[in-house]
């Protein structure tokens, strides 16, 4: 089960991660997520676990505690969604037609 972990320190490590939900069963990876630029933390992350019994108890005993001053949000993540959207809103393209007018 992939797991989104929120509102996190900057300051907490992958390595944490990995031990407080290891507390719960097996952490096959942990990957909190950087600007591109700065290479600083974006606040949030995703941790696999592959027992989805193991992962439910982990975000039930994780979602709302604090960690590094922080009240964390834990939750199943979300697929996806295909395609991107954009910030546009997409569909609409061109302008207002064209060619000559005549009289």
């Amino acid at each position: 089960m992939n797991i989104y972990v929120g509102n996190l320190s900057y300051n907490t490590s992958e390595g944490n991660l990995e031990t407080m939900f290891g507390e719960f069963g097996a952490v096959e990876s942990v990957r909190i997520i950087t600007d591109r630029e700065t290479g600083r933390s974006k606040g949030f992350a995703f941790v696999d676990m592959p027992d989805d019994q193991e992962a439910l108890a982990a975000i039930e005993a994780l979602n709302g505690q604090e960690i590094d001053g922080r009240t964390l949000r834990v939750n199943e993540a979300r697929p996806k969604m295909e395609g991107g959207g954009g910030r546009n809103g997409g569909g609409r393209r061109g302008g207002f037609g064209g060619g000559r007018q005549r009289f």
